[in-house]
């Protein structure tokens, strides 16, 4: 495979990103995708042009982590020191104001980051872009307060719903921030890459929804599946359910056994139900249960559809293949290859696959991402790299941990 030979000594920056990406293409080999690019230099000195062509140039641009003292907040944390242009400035967790991040997270020793600050107390004219991985309804005013010229994204989900009274309904209290609602763009980055890239402020979508809109939203649109009778059944890893103590998440009550929940009332549900009604150009529902597995990350789903008339599996698998034959992030497997959670762990990939029903005319679905990478983190880099105007991949080249 002579495109192979663009791959230089000059692989790898701090041991898992891709330096400077110019262009983009995919190779196969066997079972194993590689993406191949030219490449260029990538030292700390080299400047930073923007996509639009203006002169906004900056050797690195400066990044805050809001709530960095939670799961989702570390994993930025972690996918950030293996990118070229961005550098952590800002890091907020009221309840830990003043402790060092390693005080909180002991596997981050080695990282050179300043110490956690309240949310009023944030000098926000010290960054350029900010994560926030905030509680939902804590989010909204916080966000509305912030500069307008910084670029958001937010991993709650307070911005994920379009219709206000939905997300009343859903989440128990009014929204605060309705104006800005207006203007969020949904995240599904391999969905809404052009309105992401134009976007100022991203709302970054859950991990149910991912797992599950992947695969459906491009066989929706193509009509090559019913939009009735959708059965997902989602299972996640405990951090899924957050880091704060709760009496639900002990080790006894998690350990050894599935834990289901949220059962028909999972407030996932109206994203879900959004994003495959929005591709159906009609309403969706959709019969989705979650589980809780003992396990830290993860997640699967397993998704039953109904095939339109004269539709066949192999149907279903040539489109998502031709959909995603040139996405990075996004793998269809080969044949009868089964997606597996463990082949996914710290990685922004979602493997996928398809398979028949033994009832004639359905189909199966199985869809595995990491949470807290291609379900939270990973995919709200992805996006903040595509509204800064680089390559979406920098920072998340790090190959799956196995075993």
């Amino acid at each position: 495979m002579s495109s192979l030979a663009a791959l230089s000594s000059s692989l790898f920056n701090g041991g898992c990103s891709w330096k400077y990406q110019d262009e983009l293409k995919v190779s196969k080999a066997g079972k194993l995708r590689i993406r191949v690019t030219s490449m260029a230099s990538s030292s700390p000195a080299q400047s930073l042009q923007f996509a639009d062509g203006k002169a906004n140039k900056l050797d690195k641009l400066r990044i805050g982590v809001l709530g960095a003292s939670g799961y989702t907040g570390s994993e930025i944390i972690r996918l950030l020191r293996n990118h070229p242009h961005f550098q952590i400035t800002l890091m907020t967790a009221d309840r830990k104001a003043g402790q060092s991040i390693e005080s909180v997270f002991p596997h981050l020793v080695t990282q050179d980051l300043p110490n956690l600050v309240a949310v009023k107390d944030a000098d926000f004219s010290a960054v350029d872009a900010i994560f926030c991985c905030l509680p939902h309804g804590t989010t909204q005013e916080i966000i509305k307060s912030l500069p307008t010229n910084l670029k958001i994204v937010d991993l709650s989900a307070d911005f994920r719903l379009q219709d206000i009274a939905e997300y009343e309904e859903w989440y128990g209290q009014p929204h605060k921030a309705t104006a800005l609602q207006k203007e969020a763009v949904y995240g599904l980055t391999e969905i809404s890459r052009k309105e992401i890239q134009n976007a100022r402020l991203v709302a970054n979508p859950g991990c149910y929804p991912t797992s599950v809109q992947l695969p459906l939203i491009p066989l929706i649109k193509s009509n090559l599946i019913e939009v009735r009778n959708i059965i997902i059944d989602s299972k996640s890893g405990v951090s899924g359910a957050g880091r704060g103590a709760k009496e639900a998440n002990l080790y006894t009550e998690i350990a050894e056994g599935i834990h289901s929940y949220g059962i028909t009332r999972h407030r996932h549900v109206p994203e879900i139900e959004q994003g495959l009604s929005e591709a159906a150009n009609s309403k969706v529902t959709v019969s989705f249960t979650p589980h809780l597995m003992p396990m830290s990350r993860g997640m699967q789903s397993t998704i039953y559809v109904e095939m339109t008339p004269g539709v066949t599996t192999q149907d279903l698998k040539d489109h998502l293949g031709n959909y995603y034959e040139h996405e990075e992030f996004v793998v269809l497997l080969k044949n009868k290859e089964v997606p597996h959670t463990r082949h996914v762990r710290g990685s922004n990939y979602c493997l996928m696959n398809v398979f028949p029903d033994r009832i004639p005319g359905r189909a199966i679905i199985i869809s595995v991402i990491d949470n807290l990478v291609k379900g939270a983190s990973g995919q709200a880099l992805q996006n903040l790299n595509l509204m800064m105007g680089i390559p979406e991949n920098l920072g998340l080249s790090c190959l799956p941990l196995f075993p």
